[in-house]
């Protein structure tokens, strides 16, 4: 037992952490826990999950520690998550959180301490080179992991990787410690967010600026609350003077607190460009299908990577692409890149 690989558990207090946990102690390794505390926006949030992680650790007889990472965290990911909206962009935190925090700061402890494998509750597979979607697909997070350093992946371990979500909370519920974290609902979809974007907003800057609603020839057709009330595709919460029919925003300008709203096939998207490149292969030019949001499906299209920008021409339109998202390029289940969404046309 003396050669018992060494694994670092990132712990959140969830059931996919802790049956990760679980099931990685059954095949033979050395488990190790860290929590990282991120924020300290939600009330009792740290205190509860590590109510949880002090159980489960109990139970298995593993130790864990507390990863204070709260100023990264604000740097690199609130700030960039308020910053984005008033730039009038659509932000993407949990893949920036995945680099930065998740793969970045929870990765170089990990190493630090002389783990072998750092391991998450992520749905998703890696063969050490590239990520793939996971079998359950409708939990698959492959999309919010294609931006992670690829030097990372070969240390990197996705206990997750076949099993459904109802699996995953059978085997939670058939352990006494996990019972009742098994039956917990789910977390929410952003950490540091416990009821809407808006009112994170609204502590950092002025979110309430009446404003004028144009359409697509730049007249003036109606009225809105403020820009930043507004991403792409929205279809309420602004006026329209004599709209019969439904009216989605097109687009926000910040500048002059304006924001464009058309009919649904002027959402219509053929071609999108991505900066800040995160690629899985040298190719500068290839046919794939890409997501250009979490929630949506993918589409074929082709590549063009011309000075660490990619060109990426839809073989199908796709309604409202926004600014800020990040599109992730796939070859059937493998992700061989992915980019931040600067502009479509």
């Amino acid at each position: 037992m003396q050669n018992k690989k060494k694994i670092i558990v990132g712990m959140s207090g969830g059931i996919d952490s802790s049956v990760t946990a679980y099931l990685l102690q059954k095949e033979g390794y050395e488990v190790e826990g860290i929590y990282m505390k991120l924020h300290e926006t939600v009330p009792g949030y740290h205190e509860q999950n590590i109510e949880s992680i002090d159980k489960v650790s109990k139970f298995l007889d593993i130790k864990y520690t507390v990863l204070d990472v709260t100023k990264k965290f604000e740097e690199e990911v609130y700030e960039y998550f308020v910053q984005s909206y008033i730039d009038g962009i659509t932000p993407n935190p949990c893949v920036k959180c995945n680099r930065m925090i998740k793969f970045g700061a929870l990765y170089d402890a990990a190493m630090d301490i002389g783990a072998d494998y750092l391991a998450t509750g992520h749905y998703a597979k890696t063969d050490g080179e590239f990520i793939y979607c996971a079998d359950d697909l409708s939990k698959d997070q492959s999309y919010f992991l294609a931006q992670i350093d690829r030097k990372v992946l070969p240390k990197i371990i996705f206990p997750m990787s076949t099993y459904t979500k109802d699996e995953i909370k059978k085997i939670g519920a058939s352990l006494p410690a996990l019972k009742d974290i098994a039956s917990k609902k789910e977390s929410q979809e952003i950490c540091f967010v416990e009821d809407t974007y808006m009112d994170i907003l609204k502590e950092h800057t002025k979110i309430d600026m009446p404003g004028v609603t144009l359409d697509k020839d730049g007249n003036e057709v109606g009225h809105h609350k403020g820009y930043m009330h507004y991403t792409v595709g929205k279809r309420k919460g602004f006026y329209v003077h004599g709209a019969h029919e439904p009216h989605y925003v097109i687009s926000q300008d910040k500048e002059n607190n304006t924001i464009t709203v058309g009919k649904k096939e002027d959402l219509a998207i053929y071609d999108v460009v991505v900066d800040n490149l995160n690629m899985f292969i040298d190719d500068k030019e290839f046919t794939c299908n890409v997501k250009l949001r979490f929630r949506s499906y993918t589409v074929s299209c082709k590549v063009n990577i011309i000075d660490n920008k990619a060109y990426i021409k839809l073989d199908d339109a796709i309604l409202g692409v926004a600014t800020g998202q990040v599109a992730v390029f796939y070859d059937k289940d493998k992700v061989i890149g992915s980019g931040w969404i600067i502009d479509t046309i």
